[in-house]
């Protein structure tokens, strides 16, 4: 999918979320870019207008509001609107794909300089391979679209690199019941056990929960939410 091609339709697969043409050799920034290129923000099949769940994990981790979060595979979440308005002052964003992040900057208006923004592949880091002592990482719907084992372990190596001690590691993917396929890819989905197997002994399950949530056409999704802290 192109810049030029980007229509995105929810009601044509199985997953409800933008539809393109899948290809094992998919390229995720072209993918992203051709996804949110043109697109309603508010239309994708992954949109919140509040990440409810995403906001009581955090408040649970009751971090000061200079600690450093950073949320992969931002998008155009609104999330970050809710941060910034909550007072937290050392947030990063990171997308692969800069039209993603391009359309949260515009949304955020001036409030967008309070922001570090990091355009960079998670599956092939660069920028983000510099990024450490974070308190929180957040990852709304990103790791389970990394099906092959090798990206599974870059993801999780570039993690454990920038995760502080005492940090937490908020993950909401797909469960076990969810769908299998997500803006025409295929996914890769969890539980709290196999996310917490990922991970590795240094990281301890606080909480961890099955949530539906609701697409803006009104299809449901099962997902898993779940927050670790470090303890080594």
């Amino acid at each position: 999918m192109t810049a030029e091609d980007n229509s995105c339709d929810t009601s044509d697969n199985d997953s409800g979320c933008c539809s393109v043409k899948n290809d094992e050799s998919v390229n995720f920034s072209k993918h992203w870019r051709g996804v949110y290129a043109g697109s309603d923000i508010s239309k994708l099949g992954w949109y919140e207008d509040e990440s409810t769940p995403v906001l009581e994990l955090i408040d649970a981790c009751n971090l000061e509001k200079q600690a450093k979060i950073l949320t992969v595979g931002a998008g155009a979440t609104t999330l970050i609107d809710s941060l910034v308005q909550l007072g937290y002052g050392h947030l990063m964003a990171n997308d692969i794909s800069s039209y993603a992040l391009e359309a949260l900057k515009r949304r955020l208006g001036d409030a967008q300089e309070k922001i570090t923004w990091i355009v960079d592949d998670i599956t092939n880091p660069d920028i983000l391979n510099e990024v450490t002592d974070v308190k929180l990482w957040i990852d709304r719907a990103v790791l389970h679209f990394f099906v092959a084992e090798k990206d599974q372990e870059t993801y999780f190596k570039l993690l454990k690199n920038s995760v502080a001690k005492g940090g937490y590691v908020l993950l909401a993917e797909f469960n076990l019941n969810g769908a299998t396929k997500c803006s025409g890819l295929p996914v890769k989905r969890y539980d709290a056990a196999l996310l917490a197997s990922k991970l590795g002994s240094d990281f301890v399950l606080q909480k961890a929960f099955d949530y539906i949530y609701t697409m803006p056409n009104g299809d449901k999704r099962n997902y898993v939410y779940t927050l670790f802290k470090r303890i080594f």
